[in-house]
């Protein structure tokens, strides 16, 4: 004697089948994240004694303004364990619609205050540091950075995310 329960569960899997087949089953929506931290480099290598900037951008993709970003940046296990890679941060930026200004955060370990207040539902921010490699670095290295942040936003909710990972800057030696 056959099961009632065999007959339903091929009967709902038959649906289903139809169902996806036809395009008629619910899709799985891919929601952006709340805000998006993305990372730029204006160079892959560079040489002992140059400089690298790295760009990082926040962008705001929920329907509230971000008040407020809170961002580390620090450097990856396999950067800390080449000791002959000498390098330091030696400027901060952020781009703004009349050019660009110096940071106001308290420097490279904590850039959230460097974004600057208010982030526009849809808009972005992006602070820029100058990596300067000392003329007396080791060579044929990557310098990476991995990053985490926090962003608050004015409808009383946040996120976070990370580790997110920057491009690794090569050092070469000519």
């Amino acid at each position: 004697m056959r099961s009632p329960l065999t007959g339903r569960l091929g009967l709902a899997a038959a649906l289903a089948f139809v169902l996806a087949l036809f395009g008629l089953a619910p899709a799985a929506s891919a929601d952006p994240a709340p805000a998006a931290l993305s990372f730029s480099t204006s160079s892959a290598t560079t040489t002992p004694g140059g400089t690298v900037n790295l760009s990082m951008t926040i962008t705001n993709n929920k329907t509230y303004d971000i008040w407020f970003v809170y961002q580390t940046i620090d450097p990856t296990w396999l950067t800390t364990q080449r000791p002959d890679l000498k390098y330091s941060f030696t400027g901060c930026s952020l781009a703004t619609a009349s050019g660009s200004t110096p940071c106001s955060g308290t420097g490279p370990a904590n850039l959230g205050g460097n974004y600057g207040a208010t982030i526009p539902p849809g808009q972005s921010r992006t602070v820029t540091l100058t990596l300067q490699v000392a003329a007396d670095s080791g060579c044929n290295g990557n310098i990476g950075f991995y990053s985490y942040y926090y962003a608050e936003f004015s409808d009383s909710s946040s996120t976070s995310g990370g580790p997110a990972y920057t491009p690794e800057t090569r050092v070469l030696c000519a």
